[in-house]
């Protein structure tokens, strides 16, 4: 059986035709209706040697005899193509009103494009529950996010290369000089080419089965025999955050069972502790609550954007400041467990060498 494959065109005006055409089927309906192939290509406004050859090679792409090509004769559709006519419309007739619907939707897609008041900002980010209750809030207000989630250093990777606008990754506050996090980020941020803007304030901590039946309380805990740890991937800012915690705490990655598991994202950690594949892992505490599980914070943290210097005046990052900067985005993440809106400087552009000082300059000596 053959496929059928279906395409748009982008137009000013939409044709009075609302059928979806085949380009064949134009064809064989103008030669049944001319009665001779000639004619067909005066109708159809094109040249002989072209209906010709466009017939001939649908023959040949579907195997099968369309027009019975008798010198002299009246063109003739064959019964194949008779069929196909009538197939052709079976399908328009019955298919009409999803074709008008699906027409409308398309069109919808691609007013965005056209309206110079909308705005897309292509944003590569570790997961974040925050994030995906911006994209639905700003989707109304003009503003459409392209989020792809993956791990902080492959976001703000992608950055650097150009791949996207906007790249999210996540820190303790005020992480140290020496910290796991400052040996993975400083090679990748840069003051004077990077601008860092407000996100989100969150918590991290071990997501446990609801009740937290094995008391646990620490990482420390996540020694004991027996205990299942599940990880988070290589370059996830949750990997970096619970190997800086191990180190704080004096603990190897060898006592923990488990460390060398991974799952993609807070929700897939949580669903392996809620399907007792594991019996705790680090994550934020939304992904907990989704899942009917317990939390036990361990770490405050900020959810950062980042920018290239040179983007932050266009309109489309603009138009992120101020929706940060809304009183509605405050009360949004006011009501995602686990965030707090006061301490998150949501939209505001702050200084790297402030919020993460990892940066060390020498002092002019004195006179």
């Amino acid at each position: 059986m053959h496929k059928i494959e279906l395409s748009y065109l982008l137009t000013p005006q939409r044709g009075k035709d609302a059928l979806i055409r085949n380009p064949l089927m134009d064809l064989l309906h103008a030669v049944q209706e001319q009665g001779s192939i000639s004619k067909a290509t005066k109708a159809l406004n094109l040249s002989y040697r072209h209906v010709w050859g466009a017939l001939k090679k649908w023959e040949q792409t579907l195997g099968r005899e369309l027009i019975v090509w008798d010198k002299g004769q009246r063109a003739l559709l064959t019964e194949f193509a008779e069929k196909l006519l009538w197939a052709e419309r079976q399908a328009q007739a019955r298919l009409a009103p999803q074709i008008e619907a699906l027409r409308g939707d398309i069109e919808r897609a691609f007013s965005t494009a056209f309206d110079e008041n909308a705005h897309l900002l292509t944003l590569y980010a570790s997961h974040d529950a925050a994030l995906s209750a911006l994209r639905d809030q700003a989707s109304p207000h003009g503003l459409q996010l392209d989020i792809r989630f993956m791990g902080s250093v492959d976001a703000i990777a992608a950055l650097n290369a150009g791949r996207c606008r906007i790249a999210g990754f996540h820190t303790r506050d005020q992480p140290g000089s020496q910290s796991v996090s400052a040996h993975t980020y400083r090679r990748l941020l840069k003051p004077g080419l990077h601008k860092l803007i407000g996100f989100a304030h969150r918590q991290q901590g071990l997501i446990v089965a609801k009740g937290n039946p094995l008391r646990l309380a620490s990482l420390a805990d996540l020694q004991r025999p027996g205990l299942r740890y599940v990880n988070r991937a290589q370059g996830t800012g949750t990997r970096v955050l619970f190997d800086e915690l191990l180190a704080e705490a004096g603990l190897r990655a060898a006592d923990i069972q488990g460390y060398a598991s991974q799952e993609p994202s807070h929700a897939a950690v949580a669903q392996a502790v809620a399907s007792n594949a594991a019996d705790a892992g680090l994550g934020i505490e939304a992904a907990a609550r989704e899942k009917g599980l317990g939390f036990v914070p361990l770490a405050q943290e900020r959810y950062h954007l980042v920018c290239l210097k040179s983007n932050l005046l266009t309109p489309p990052v603009q138009a992120l400041l101020r929706e940060l900067q809304s009183r509605e985005w405050q009360i949004t993440l006011d009501s995602l467990p686990g965030y707090t809106g006061a301490l998150a400087q949501s939209g505001q552009v702050l200084s790297l060498r402030a919020a993460l000082p990892w940066w060390r300059y020498r002092q002019a000596k004195a006179p």
